[in-house]
Formats: C-alpha cells, sequence, structure tokens
C-alpha cells in the first residue's frame, strides 16, 4: 500500500512488513526518511536532520545552513554536482559540457498495478490488487530534464522495485552520463556487505566483509552480469544471523554492465546506489527523447538472511518467471556435450535417447555441432543451418527417431556470437563488435556479434526461426561464451559510441522476447559459460538457467 500525506508532504510505502518512507522537504528536495520494518507512522521529519552539516559543504542559499544541506542529507535521489559530493545516483551533461544536475520534486500519480518497462525485463503483477505503484516527477529547472522516480510495493511480499524514466524536456541536446537505478541512504553504517564473487565453473561464492568509510562494491564491465561479480548484494546489522536480524537485499533486473556501490561517510551513514555501470556509458538525448533505466529490487527484513532470500525466491517465482514452465514441471534431460562434443550423427545420438529413456529421462538436448560446417570450436557460429553431412537426412529425421522413443528434442544455439570463418562473417565483416583501427582481441576463436544493429538481429532471427519453426524442438539452450573486448558498433556515431553496451543487451532481450513469443511452449534455458549471466533479467525470458558448468554435486 502506498500513501500522501499531503499536510506533511510524506510519501508512504508499506508492504506486509516493512516500510520505506519518502519526504519533499524545503524548496522541493527529494529526502529518504525511513526504510525497514513496517511502522504505523508517517511523520518521520526528524530524520532528515540526522546530522545539520558538513565541513566546507555549501547549502541552498533560501534554507539555512545549519538545517540543510545536500552533502549530509538522506537525499533520495542523489545528483552529481550540486553540493553532495558523496557518490552520485544522476549525472546529465548538458549543452554547457558540465554534468552539474540537479532535481525537484514537481508532481506525483499513484495506482494500483505495476508499469511494464519494456523492452526492458521487470517484475510484473498477475493482477492489479498485488501492487501499488508511486511515480515522482522531479525535474531540473535549467536543462528541463525531468525525471521520474518509479516505486513499487508489493502488497504480499515485501519486497520493492525502483526504476528511473528520464525524458528530455529542454530544448537542446543532453548526454545521461550517469543513472542509477536506486539510492538509498541509511541512518548508520552498522552492517556486513555481502557479495557473490567467483569465475568460470565457480561462480557465486559468498564474500562477507564490514562496511569501513570509503566506498566499497561490486561491479561489471565484461558486456554481461558475469561470472565474477553477481548483480546482487546484501547489507546485514552486525550480529544478525541466518535466522534472526535486519537484512536489505539490493538485486538488478538487467544482464549487462553494473555497478552497486556503498559509500560510508565520517558521520557513520551509508548510501547505496545500483544500476547500470557509468564506464563507458552514456545516453545522448535530443528534446523528447527518454531513457528508462532497469529496475533494482529491494527487500527487507528483520528475520535474517534466510528470510530475505525466500523473499526473492517468492517474488521472482510469482512475478518474474514467465510462461508454461512457471508452474509446470520441467524435463529431466541429457546433454550430449560431455558425451560426444562435436564427435557425433543421427546414430549416435539416437542410442544416446534410447539409454537416457531407459534411466528415465524425458528429454535429448543437441550441443554444440550441428550447423554449418562445425566439428571443431574453429568455425561456423553464425551459420545457423543443419549439417547435412552429419545429419544424415536433415533435423527432421533424428527428431522423429527420438520422439518415437517417447523422448523430446533440445537444440543449443550461441546466437550472440560469430567465428572469423563462417559464411556469415565472409558475407557482413562488420557484424562483429570492434572499434576502428584497433586490433581486435579473439576468444574462444569467436567475436561476438554486434546484436545492437537491429539487421544483424533480423538475419539471426531468420535463421533460427527457419529451423525451429520446420522442427519439432521443446528446448533451447542460448549459450554466451565469452566478454566483450574492444566494444563498439560499425553504425553508432562516435558521440554515441558509449551507448554500444546498453544497445547490445537490449538488443539481446529484444531477439529472447522473439524467441519466447512466437514459441511459447519451448523452454529457453540460459547459459553462459555457466552461471556468467545468471540474473534477473535473464530469467525473465528463461526460466531454467545453467547454474554452472562445474558440476560435482558436494561443490
Amino acid at each position: 500500500m502506498i500513501t500522501f500525506n499531503a499536510s506533511q508532504k510524506i510519501f508512504k510505502l508499506d508492504t506486509p512488513n516493512s516500510s520505506y518512507v519518502i519526504g519533499v522537504g524545503a524548496e522541493n528536495y527529494l529526502l529518504n526518511l525511513y526504510y525497514g520494518a513496517y511502522i504505523p507512522d508517517d511523520n518521520l521529519w526528524a530524520n532528515a536532520k540526522r546530522i545539520k552539516s558538513a565541513s566546507f559543504s555549501p547549502a541552498n542559499k533560501n534554507i539555512p545552513r545549519e538545517e540543510f544541506s545536500t552533502d549530509v542529507a538522506p537525499m533520495e535521489y542523489s545528483c552529481n554536482g550540486s553540493g553532495d559530493f558523496r557518490i552520485s545516483a544522476l549525472a546529465i551533461k548538458n549543452v554547457h559540457g558540465n554534468t552539474t544536475t540537479d532535481i525537484r520534486y514537481v508532481s506525483h500519480k499513484l495506482y494500483k498495478g505495476k508499469p511494464s518497462l519494456a523492452p526492458l525485463p521487470s517484475v510484473y503483477v498477475n493482477n492489479d490488487d498485488e501492487a501499488d505503484t508511486l511515480e515522482i516527477l522531479a525535474e531540473d529547472c535549467v536543462t528541463g530534464v525531468k525525471v521520474t522516480l518509479i516505486y513499487t510495493a508489493f502488497n504480499t511480499v515485501d519486497a520493492i522495485t525502483k526504476s528511473v524514466r528520464i525524458e528530455n524536456g529542454g530544448n537542446d541536446a543532453v548526454d545521461v552520463e550517469r543513472v542509477f537505478s536506486t539510492c538509498l541512504d541509511l541512518p548508520s553504517m552498522d552492517f556486513d556487505l555481502i557479495t557473490l564473487y567467483g569465475r568460470h565453473a565457480k561462480e557465486r561464492c559468498r564474500e562477507q566483509r564490514r562496511l569501513a568509510h570509503g566506498i566499497q562494491g561490486i561491479a561489471s564491465k565484461r558486456g554481461s552480469s558475469s561470472h565474477n561479480q553477481n548483480p546482487f548484494a546484501a547489507l546485514l546489522r552486525h550480529g544478525a544471523t541466518e535466522d534472526n536480524g535486519d537484512a536489505y537485499g539490493f538485486n538488478l533486473v538487467y544482464s549487462g554492465n553494473f555497478e552497486f556501490s556503498a559509500e560510508c561517510d565520517y558521520s557513520g551513514t551509508t548510501r547505496v546506489i545500483m544500476g547500470i555501470n557509468p564506464t563507458d556509458f552514456s545516453w545522448h538525448l535530443e528534446p523528447g527523447e527518454s531513457f528508462q533505466s532497469p529496475e533494482a529490487v529491494l527487500v527487507y527484513t528483520d528475520k535474517g538472511l534466510g528470510e530475505m532470500s525466500r523473499i526473492y525466491h517468492r517474488l521472482y517465482m510469482n512475478n518474474l518467471v514467465r510462461g508454461r514452465y512457471k508452474t509446470e514441471k520441467r524435463p529431466l534431460l541429457i546433454n550430449s556435450w560431455e558425451a560426444a562434443y562435436f564427435d557425433f550423427d543421427t546414430d549416435k545420438l539416437v542410442e544416446f535417447a534410447k539409454n537416457a529413456k531407459e534411466l528415465g529421462m524425458d528429454m535429448l538436448v543437441m550441443d554444440d555441432g550441428w550447423f554449418g560446417k562445425r566439428n571443431d570450436d574453429t568455425n561456423s557460429l553464425g551459420d545457423w543451418f543443419v549439417n547435412e553431412n552429419k545429419l544424415k537426412g536433415g533435423l527432421g529425421v533424428l527428431i522423429d527417431r527420438v520422439n518415437a522413443l517417447g523422448m523430446k528434442f533440445g537444440i543449443w544455439y550461441e546466437p550472440e556470437m560469430i567465428s572469423p570463418d563462417s559464411e556469415l562473417f565472409r558475407a557482413h565483416p562488420d557484424w562483429y563488435v570492434h572499434v576502428p583501427v584497433r586490433e581486435s582481441s579473439i576468444g574462444r576463436n569467436q567475436y561476438v556479434l554486434d546484436v545492437s544493429r537491429e539487421d544483424v538481429r533480423d538475419n539471426i532471427w531468420n535463421q533460427m526461426y527457419s529451423v525451429l519453426s520446420k522442427n519439432k524442438i521443446d528446448y533451447l539452450k542460448w549459450d554466451f561464451n565469452r566478454n566483450i573486448s574492444e566494444a563498439g558498433s560499425a553504425i553508432l556515431p562516435p558521440e554515441q559510441s558509449k551507448e554500444f553496451f546498453h544497445r547490445f543487451v537490449l538488443g539481446t532481450y529484444d531477439l529472447m522476447n522473439r524467441l519466447t513469443s512466437t514459441f511459447p511452449d519451448l523452454l529457453l534455458e540460459n547459459c553462459s559459460g555457466g552461471g556468467g549471466r545468471f540474473d534477473p533479467g535473464m530469467i525473465y525470458f528463461s526460466p531454467q538457467i545453467w547454474a554452472s558448468d562445474h558440476t560435482d554435486p558436494i561443490e
């Protein structure tokens, strides 16, 4: 439930067991007054004055300095260059070339339900009674940039989602250089920071460290959420356990470069921001154009880490996973990779299926090696047509024989990759991700395909559709097996070159949306060398994710 106290200018967002309170202060500054266990009150203006002022900090000339300074106040959405020297959630470069940004409250609207953020994935509601949404419109009066802060509070689970929409309402072009999905100022630094680090085949190792003065956090600039850091973090109150105590969770519904940072200042308060990594990011907005940030999912509980995890599980299973496999039992499958690698034909795969059927399995998945002239990992990515020298008579013959055994059939793709030795590369040498003049790095004998481009996506989709529409395929494993270097697109102008990474993620989402909407009964399993894109953005499209290439059951 969300309420607005007009006399006090206070918004209160309540879930069953938590409250989040925002106030509109003097000169229309937006302040975070509280986030924690549910409280009945909303008049929490005393929380705005956690400390009066900081040495050498500037202040608004219309407010007595001893009453308010943006440098120490709990700002609801921090801006760069206007007196708040802590980490900033928003920085917009204006026509004069500076990034001084200052947004103030203008208006708001409250409504039941939750908006879609399409083409970005996001948490959804099954009916409007599940949640309430608050949109706060703020504006920078100098540039005319309008910033809408979007909050949804769920009525049956202790979760709040936050995102930001930026519209250029001015007369001149601007460039968004920082746009974080959430900013939260907590009145204490009495927390441990929990994050999930790792590498290929050793993903999501828990690390717990005490918050310290200064900036600490995690990030990815690999083009994906990555094996190395996961777009999740938690703050656990000192003394809290798996079963008791304050736990705050932060999760980004996004599959690209991200950053989570926590800054503890000298007064012992903590600012948290989470969103798109500003390294190599910028977004150009002409007058009238807009930009939507990914969504951050915040969870608070006083019942420890275990309940925090379960809240995420309940929310994602009910409000993020989609399609028939949201509730339907998923098939037990055998994948051909470790058994055959590239060395298989129709008869060998059918024999695998026979053995798998005897063991009680439901599906055979044909992994890498079925397309182009692919007999090793040096060629043919991008050539998504059946290798009939390997699969005699075509894919339909194999599927019919597998189905005759009472087994379903699945297939492997790596749509975002291209081999230098491929028909596609020879026909379109500008379609891979690269920058002018500089030598391109190679990884796993492959380049990354520039799916930020619609013509590239159309080509890949048409090839995939040709195979999937003509054959009875129940499952698709979507892989992504290298990080992105020399990040650039041949069609982006220099002034928009830093839009590439986000456009690439949007392109991937577009392809996955085409797949899941065209073939709604197909089970999509996401994979990125194992768990390299194990994030909520991917869960929105693929209800099943290959968690790791390391399959030791004890580990």
